[in-house]
């Protein structure tokens, strides 16, 4: 059994990176969401006309699992006060962003923000039902695996 969730937390990389260390986690991919462009390439989301977010599409296994464990690792990797941006990363394309599939992930991430908002955080991450994912190209798939990198513009701190 496979269950999904979506995030969106600045630049791909970090979020992917976080994520798919996670126990539970199969797979991820790197991706685009929230716009309005079908099949649209990394150049044109780059452009901030398309409306897409740099996400990650998360695979886990439910039994190991579940989409408030990830929606917290999600928030405590990235600044969800920014706007539009993620550390050295700006434009709309780097939004904070939870893509529900279903209406029991979205009362869990509505919780958590309230959860924050309580602790004085000012929570710009928006909450939105999943559309089409269309996953990024080849290159941008496990990037930090790949190169051997770490993230710049994430980096894991407790919220809550």
């Amino acid at each position: 059994m496979e269950a999904r969730a979506i995030f969106a937390s600045g630049c791909f990389w970090g979020t992917e990176y976080y994520l798919q260390k996670a126990p539970g986690v199969l797979r991820t991919t790197c991706g685009y969401i929230g716009g309005h462009v079908d099949r649209p390439t990394y150049k044109q989301v780059c452009t901030g006309t398309t409306g897409h977010a740099e996400a990650v599409e998360v695979i886990f296994d439910p039994t190991v699992t579940d989409f408030e464990t990830l929606a917290r690792l999600f928030f405590e990797t990235h600044d969800p006060t920014q706007v539009d941006r993620q550390g050295p990363d700006v434009g709309t394309q780097y939004r904070s962003g939870i893509f529900f599939v279903d209406e029991e992930q979205r009362g869990v991430a509505e919780r958590l923000v309230g959860l924050l908002a309580a602790k004085g955080l000012d929570v710009a991450t928006e909450i939105t039902p999943a559309g089409p994912f269309w996953p990024a190209e080849a290159y941008h798939q496990d990037y930090y695996t790949q190169t051997g990198r770490l993230p710049y513009c994430h980096a894991w701190r407790p919220l809550f």
